[in-house]
């Protein structure tokens, strides 16, 4: 493993924000931290396969047990986006990607069960904050938040 990117130490810092891109997906990268950090056991309180990462492999049809054979293997960043077009069980096109990603920076909780999640998450980690929305919104706040930034 000498050869690839270092995997991501989430007990110190958070994983990469989930709007960065790769290959034109949002997710991926952070996706890519998690999943590393898991590896190695350094996820701390992140969790790899969410239903945030799960929104990813299922629009490109990948298990995320062999995505995670593929980290496993030691394929740095851009190996992985190359695997991800080749493997994908849903190959999309460039706009396909690009409208995806945008609808995932700005999706908003959908149900009461959704919505009550977000706004009982924001409340605990920045109470006073009014304009978190999105959960991409709410993931960086509390990034931040979980290793000492004052919201």
């Amino acid at each position: 493993m000498s050869s690839i990117t270092p995997p991501t130490e989430l007990t110190q810092r958070p994983p990469r924000s989930a709007r960065i891109r790769l290959g034109g997906y949002v997710i991926l990268p952070r996706i890519i931290d998690k999943c590393r950090a898991l590896v190695v056991g350094t996820i701390g309180e992140y969790k790899y396969a969410c239903p945030l990462d799960m929104r990813f492999f299922d629009f490109v049809l990948i298990d995320p047990a062999v995505f995670k054979e593929q980290v496993e293997s030691g394929l740095g960043d851009g190996a992985l986006i190359d695997w991800v077009t080749t493997s994908a069980g849903r190959k999309h096109s460039d706009y396909e990607i690009e409208l995806w990603s945008r609808f995932q920076e700005t999706r908003v909780p959908s149900g009461m069960e959704a919505r009550g999640y977000l706004q009982q998450a924001q409340e605990a980690t920045a109470p006073r904050r009014e304009d978190i929305a999105s959960w991409f919104e709410w993931l960086d706040v509390d990034d931040y938040a979980s290793f000492g930034g004052k919201v």
